[in-house]
């Protein structure tokens, strides 16, 4: 019966620690926070064997703080992040595919149409740049033809048919830009890049 507590002690402690570690999807979780994580639910199973429930509340302590300072590392030097998290890859670039990249990435030109498909894209040739991020997710730009209408597109046509309105000022420098250049571009606050 003793087990049970002891179970019950260790699954709160687990999402104690958890929630301290922050909300992500298995989708959004970087190399070190899934071994983190892998390592926590191996700890966490432990005790019940082997009579050790503090070691392993322990064990967990440390698996979260060291994965907060990882974390905050992440947060403090680009340099860190590239190297724990990896960063987007060009794998269309204005209108051609990067084979290059899809081939460093083990990626098969089917499987970047697949995923281009779930974001209802249904030719290749309508998308101007895309990317794979480094949680593994597809960021696209469309060609031109190829945008659906919005509110800026719709205000640039008032305009023209009533000249007296003020339009707004845009800058041309797009998302996929700061990936091609292989860097960050200037943000607010700089320790937010």
């Amino acid at each position: 019966m003793e087990w049970i507590w002891k179970s019950l002690l260790l699954v709160i402690a687990g999402v104690v620690l958890l929630r301290v570690a922050g909300r992500k999807s298995i989708s959004q979780m970087s190399v070190a926070t899934t071994v983190v994580m892998i390592s926590i639910g191996t700890t966490i199973v432990q005790p019940i064997a082997n009579e050790h429930l503090g070691k392993a509340i322990g064990s967990a302590s440390f698996f979260i703080l060291s994965l907060l300072l990882l974390e905050y590392l992440q947060y403090r030097f680009n340099w860190v992040e590239e190297l724990l998290s990896g960063k987007a890859k060009l794998v269309i670039e204005n209108g051609q595919l990067r084979t290059d990249n899809l081939r460093t990435m083990r990626m098969t030109v089917d499987q970047l149409e697949v995923r281009l498909r779930q974001n209802g894209i249904s030719h290749l040739s309508d998308v101007k740049n895309a990317t794979i991020e480094s949680n593994g997710h597809i960021g696209y730009e469309l060609m031109p033809y190829a945008k659906p209408i919005t509110m800026a597109d719709i205000e640039k046509l008032m305009n023209n048919l009533n000249p007296t309105t003020q339009e707004q000022p845009q800058g041309d420098e797009t998302l996929f830009d700061e990936v091609k250049q292989n860097g960050h571009r200037s943000a607010v606050d700089p320790k937010l890049q």
